[in-house]
């Protein structure tokens, strides 16, 4: 059982992430965030002692709580043939990004479009073992035969299809683009797309080393 002051912390952490995705580090206000946790600004002092730590800790909540709800390993068991594994990967990734209850993605994006560089450690160390696996992956995909600039071109052409999909819905939310074409409501389908795309364009350079 969580004590009342856990659930403080909690609905604190609950409402920066959703804050901090919505307006940004700088446009963010402890007040705003206070208000929307139903507390007092007291109690931020308490648990982070300022913004910077509040902002920190809450990508770092809003990221594992995306990770319990979609593991990274897409359900796929470890002694799976790599395709598979890399298609978990891929499917989980989506899934995290199209889910309307993650925030960890758009703070990033926030934090690209007004850097504060208060992220950088922390992203480091969450997100680095998440990109070091897929490397892995698609060196087992690519075979050895595979340079490591081809490794990394390949992860930042799935790592961007991914994205497209977050920054679509952006577009698609935002008043210059209410009628962006296209449908994107079916994130498993778009998923599926990535993962077909994605695997065939592996192959068909795995086949390029093999002729």
């Amino acid at each position: 059982m969580k004590t009342k002051s856990g659930k403080t912390r909690e609905r604190l952490l609950t409402a920066a992430s959703r804050i901090f995705a919505e307006q940004g580090f700088q446009e963010s206000t402890i007040a705003d965030i206070c208000e929307r946790a139903e507390t007092n600004i007291a109690s931020v002092n308490y648990h982070f002692g300022d913004k910077e730590s509040l902002y920190l800790e809450a990508w770092r909540y809003a990221f594992n709580q995306e990770l319990d709800n979609h593991p990274s390993d897409g359900g796929i068991p470890e002694a799976a043939p790599a395709e598979q594994r890399l298609a978990g990967r891929i499917r989980s990734l989506i899934a995290r990004v199209a889910d309307d209850n993650s925030y960890s993605f758009a703070i990033i994006n926030k934090e690209m479009a007004q850097p504060t560089r208060l992220l950088a450690d922390i992203l480091e160390k969450e997100i680095n073992p998440q990109r070091l696996q897929m490397l892995a992956l698609l060196k087992e995909c690519l075979g050895q035969a595979a340079t490591e600039q081809r490794i990394q071109y390949c992860h930042t052409s799935i790592m961007g299809q991914c994205f497209q999909l977050l920054r679509l819905k952006h577009m698609q939310s935002a008043r210059n683009f209410p009628h962006y074409p296209g449908d994107l409501s079916d994130s498993k389908a778009f998923a599926e797309h990535v993962v077909q795309f994605s695997l065939a364009g592996i192959q068909a350079i795995r086949s390029q080393h093999l002729i």
